[in-house]
């Protein structure tokens, strides 16, 4: 298994536990899909592969249906997208990456978890040499399917990496590579049981227990708030915990 595999996999299991949160989350991804190119899916490739995700984390079909309709409508909240960088106690990097309608609210927020916690929140772009920016994929089985030959063939999209779990095969590409990885599986009859773009750490870092804590501290305040999609940081998982 790669490294993008084993970290992303841990990560996953402790975000995914909570699913009003997950699917408050998938709701906000919605409406800003729906707002940026419209609510046929057909001609939305996004919204598409946000309602597979939506059907992976199990979230009702209704749901999904009521964010789409209400994100075409005039009562739905504009959603901006803004990404907040920083370091956690003993230098361990965070990510966030956020959905708001109140940018005020949510930095002032932010910036107090890091400030109250042992932290401090950076400017943009800090982080850049941290974290890969990927595209990832997860496709259902799908019979006659060599592994070894996939990957040499969705090389030229911009596939890197390739995993293989029980119920699926996960791909990693390039951020840029989104929209073409996602045509050629569309077009070769490979179902996308899910696909989101996520921050990956190029080096994760060793940390003692008290360390552990108090930047444990930082996250779940960070997770926590409504305000936030995703927190990513480079602190290397307890093995006791995996």
């Amino acid at each position: 298994m790669g490294r993008a595999f084993e970290y992303r996999k841990a990560r996953k299991l402790k975000r995914w536990g909570n699913m009003a949160r997950t699917f408050t989350k998938i709701g906000k991804e919605i409406a800003i899909a729906v707002k940026a190119g419209g609510g046929d899916l057909d001609g939305n490739p996004r919204l598409r592969v946000l309602v597979q995700n939506a059907k992976a984390a199990n979230m009702p079909k209704e749901n999904v249906e009521r964010a789409i309709k209400k994100a075409l409508s005039k009562d739905q909240e504009d959603y901006k997208e803004i990404i907040y960088e920083g370091y956690g106690p003993a230098g361990i990097a965070i990510l966030v990456e956020t959905a708001t309608d109140n940018g005020t609210r949510t930095v002032g927020n932010v910036r107090n978890y890091f400030n109250r916690n042992g932290g401090n929140l950076g400017t943009s772009g800090s982080l850049s040499f941290i974290f890969d920016h990927k595209s990832v994929f997860k496709i259902a089985p799908k019979e006659g399917v060599d592994i070894e030959e996939l990957e040499l063939e969705l090389i030229d999209y911009g596939v890197d990496e390739i995993d293989q779990e029980e119920d699926g095969i996960i791909l990693y590409g390039s951020f840029e590579s989104f929209n073409k990885i996602q045509k050629y599986l569309e077009d070769n009859g490979f179902e996308i049981t899910s696909a989101e773009f996520e921050y990956i750490p190029n080096d994760l870092k060793e940390v003692t227990a008290e360390q552990r804590e108090a930047v444990q501290k930082i996250l779940d305040k960070l997770e926590d708030d409504e305000d936030v999609q995703n927190v990513y940081h480079n602190m290397k998982e307890d093995e006791d915990e995996e």
